[in-house]
């Protein structure tokens, strides 16, 4: 078992806390640049996806799971990204301005859609949010000399100053860029003062407000990051199918999101990349398991929602900490054996005063 002995600040807040941090993230950065050599064409969308859903994953992680900022509409920002970026990208606008436009917009949006979250929380919070998601939904869907209605929109081929991304290879690469930016990006402002005031306000809002943090300004900032990595997200997942629809962006898909991050683990930034692999993977595992399933349930028409639902349920019953709160058990397990005690990771029943006064 490793023992860290720290001795100054600079030590607490490094990105890699020890050596193996650095070789197995080394080693993972060069099998995602080997993919497109190891897999065939189909599975590497698939993780293209899986890059794409990560993206959206780090944004809602970071307002709900370190902010503590319940969402229910997450889906509208990938729309309001996704769109705006189409729209740019048809009208000529290289790829980066308009990637950089649809973030911008979705942040600004997200800013406005902050502002309840200063006088309500919680479930009705979620409730804000929820018609938010609705709404902008009915836009995209009735401004059809923008959007194009129901019928929807296709969008051209990322062109970054006059180098046109045709082929999936290349536009994996160009995802895989952005979600490590992406990362870097949270995993550093999470270390930062921000980060911090967005974990205090998470575990109690009472303490926080109490040290002098700001809860209207981090929350509304909280909302506008989430929202600008949400619209990244969308407008990725706008070149990737080449045609997007205002059904794209519904309730289903806000669930999807918020599914993620809680069978992900809520809270941890690898629980983002956990939750996309998780929603990617689960519906191929159900197709390739329907063969061996007698034909009463396997061609029933909702076994992906009851798969889904009974997945929901028995990690919020067994496993509230996610994939990720998982595998830390399984690795304290592997690292104390024989002296690993099997209530180490009992859920304590004791609040603060402030929780209980809430």
């Amino acid at each position: 078992m490793r023992f860290i002995f720290k001795t100054d600040y600079a030590q607490d807040i490094k990105l890699a806390k020890h050596g193996g941090h650095v070789f197995w993230y080394s080693a993972l950065l060069l099998l995602m640049c080997a993919a497109p050599w190891l897999f065939a064409e189909y599975w590497l969308a698939q993780l293209t996806f899986v890059l794409i859903y990560s993206i959206a994953g780090l944004g809602l992680m970071l307002l709900a799971g370190f902010t503590g900022l319940f969402s229910m509409g997450h889906a509208a920002f990938l729309g309001v990204g996704a769109y705006t970026h189409a729209v740019l990208t048809n009208m000529g606008l290289p790829f980066p301005l308009a990637l950089a436009c649809a973030a911008g917009l979705s942040a600004a949006v997200g800013l406005i859609v902050g502002l309840p979250a200063l006088r309500v929380k919680g479930i009705y919070l979620g409730i804000a949010t929820l018609s938010f998601g609705f709404i902008v939904e009915e836009v995209l869907a009735r401004w059809e000399s923008v959007t194009g209605g129901n019928a929807g929109i296709h969008i051209k081929h990322p062109d970054i100053f006059g180098w046109v991304i045709s082929t999936g290879e290349q536009f994996y690469f160009l995802c895989l860029v952005i979600t490590v930016a992406a990362t870097l990006g949270i995993l550093n402002l999470l270390r930062s003062p921000t980060g911090r005031a967005f974990v205090a306000i998470r575990d109690s809002e009472i303490s926080a407000q109490s040290m002098g943090i700001h809860l209207a300004y981090y929350k509304t900032l909280s909302f506008a990051l989430s929202a600008a990595l949400a619209g990244v997200a969308g407008a990725l997942y706008a070149h990737k199918l080449q045609f997007i629809s205002p059904d794209q962006f519904n309730i289903l898909q806000s669930i999807d999101l918020l599914l993620m991050i809680v069978i992900g683990g809520v809270g941890s930034v690898h629980g983002a990349f956990l939750g996309a692999i998780f929603l990617i993977s689960m519906p191929q595992v159900i197709s390739l398991s329907k063969d061996y399933l007698p034909a009463v349930i396997g061609q029933a028409p909702g076994l992906q929602g009851l798969v889904y639902g009974l997945v929901l349920i028995a990690f919020v019953l067994f496993e509230p900490m996610g994939l990720y709160g998982r595998w830390l058990k399984i690795r304290t397990y592997l690292q104390m054996f024989p002296f690993y005690r099997k209530g180490m990771f009992k859920r304590q029943k004791s609040f603060q005063k402030s929780d209980r006064l809430k």
